[in-house]
C-alpha cells in the first residue's frame, strides 16, 4: 500500500485508471488478460469479470485491495467526481483516450511515476528474477545433451522451451531464437527449418517467466570443431572479453551511455565496435523489456535495485554472429549476476 500511496501521490492526478496487464499486475500481485486497476486517494480497487474473481477473491485476500466483480462500466464508474485521469502514456490506446476526453476527463500521464517505482526492484522481484534465470539456465544444461545433428532451429527451441516449463516456468519471456551457422549474424534471427550440422556455430537467445517476473540468457557455441572457426574464436574471445568487463566496471551512479561504452570501447580496440549493432542491454521485470536502457544515447542514472541484461555482440553479415548475454543487477553500486550455472568460456560440444 505504501508504493501504491507514492504512485499516486507522483502520478498528481486526481484518479489513476490502469487496464495494462502487467501494470495491473505489478500494482495488485494478480494477473488477468483483462481488468482495471482504479486509485485513488484513498485506496486501490480491482475490477475483474467473472472469469477471474474467484481467483481473485483467493490472491487479494487481506491484501487491502478492494476487489469488485465487473467490466469497464464499473471501472468507469468510480471514476466519478474526477477531473484528471491518469494513464500510462505509452500503453493506453487511443481509442481509451478519446473516449476519456470524451466524457470531460483531463488525461495525467502516470508512466513516469510507475516508471520510477517499477524500475528499482525489492528483494522478492529480485528473487522472483533469479528463479527465473536459474530455470532457464537449468533447461539449457539439460538441453546440450540431447542436441544431435539433423535437429533444426524450431526443434532446437520447442525442446527448450518444453524444459524450462518442466523446470518451473510458467511461460517463455520472449520467442526463443535459435540460430545455427551464419544465421547467428541476424540479431533477431527468427527460429527456422535450417538442420544442425557437425561444425556449426549455434546461437540461443531464451529466457522464461516465474510468476510473471522475466530471464533473459544468450549462449554461443560450437557442435563440434571442424577446425574451420580461427576467426569465430578470436572473435569470441573478445566479445567475452567486454562481456566481462561491463560486469567489473558498471558502478551505480554511472548513465547508461557510460555502461554501454564499455562494451564498444573495449570492441572498438580491435575494429569490431561497428559490428556491435544494437545497445548493451536493457532493464528486466514484469517485461523483458524495460527501463534502464544502456544505450549509446542513454542519460538514464544507473542505480542499485536495477536489473537489466548485459549482452556485446558481433555481428558479420552472412558469416559469423556472436552474443554473450547474461540478466544482472546492481547491489551495493556493483553489477551481480543471475547466472551462475552456465559456460561463458567458448563451449565445444
Amino acid at each position: 500500500m505504501e508504493k501504491l500511496r507514492k504512485i499516486y501521490t507522483q502520478a498528481g492526478a486526481d484518479v489513476l485508471l490502469i487496464e495494462q496487464d502487467f501494470i495491473r499486475r505489478y500494482l495488485t500481485d494478480f494477473y488477468s488478460t483483462d481488468g482495471y486497476a482504479v486509485i485513488d486517494g484513498n485506496q486501490c480497487t480491482l475490477v475483474v469479470d467473472s472469469r477471474y474473481f474467484e481467483a481473485a477473491e483467493k490472491s487479494l485476500k487481506n491484501r487491502g485491495i478492494r476487489l469488485i466483480e465487473g467490466v469497464y462500466k464499473q471501472a468507469q464508474e468510480l471514476l466519478n467526481g474526477a477531473k484528471t485521469v491518469g494513464v500510462p502514456y505509452p500503453f493506453i490506446n487511443l481509442s481509451r483516450a478519446e473516449s476519456l476526453k470524451k466524457d470531460g476527463y483531463t488525461l495525467v500521464d502516470c508512466m513516469p511515476a510507475l516508471r520510477s517505482s517499477m524500475e528499482i526492484k525489492n528483494s522478492e522481484e529480485i528473487e522472483l528474477i533469479g528463479k527465473a534465470c536459474g530455470i532457464a539456465e537449468d533447461a539449457f544444461l539439460a538441453l546440450l545433451s540431447e542436441l544431435k545433428e539433423g535437429m533444426t532451429e524450431s526443434e532446437v527451441a520447442a525442446l527448450l522451451e518444453y524444459k524450462m516449463r518442466c523446470f518451473g516456468a510458467s511461460g517463455v519471456s520472449f520467442d526463443t531464437i535459435v540460430a545455427f551457422g551464419a544465421n547467428g549474424s541476424v540479431p533477431h534471427h527468427e527460429t527456422g527449418c535450417d538442420r544442425l550440422k557437425f561444425g556449426d556455430a549455434v546461437l540461443i537467445d531464451f529466457g522464461c517467466k516465474y510468476e510473471g517476473y522475466c530471464s533473459d540468457c544468450t549462449r554461443t557455441f560450437l557442435f563440434g570443431d571442424d577446425g574451420k572457426h580461427g576467426e569465430f574464436k578470436k572473435i569470441y574471445g573478445e566479445v567475452l572479453a567486454a562481456h566481462e568487463l561491463v560486469k567489473e566496471n558498471i558502478a551505480a551512479g554511472m548513465t547508461g551511455r557510460e555502461a554501454d561504452e564499455i562494451a564498444r570501447g573495449y570492441l572498438r580496440r580491435s575494429g569490431l565496435d561497428k559490428y556491435f549493432t544494437h545497445s548493451l542491454g536493457h532493464g528486466i521485470g514484469l517485461q523483458i523489456h524495460e527501463y534502464p536502457f544502456l544505450a549509446p544515447k542513454s542519460e538514464e542514472v544507473l542505480k542499485d535495485g536495477m536489473v537489466f541484461s548485459d549482452e556485446p555482440g558481433v555481428y558479420l553479415a552472412g558469416e559469423i554472429g556472436i552474443r554473450i548475454e547474461d540478466s544482472v543487477f546492481l547491489s551495493g553500486g556493483k553489477v551481480k549476476s543471475f547466472m551462475k550455472k552456465t559456460e561463458r568460456n567458448l563451449l565445444i560440444l
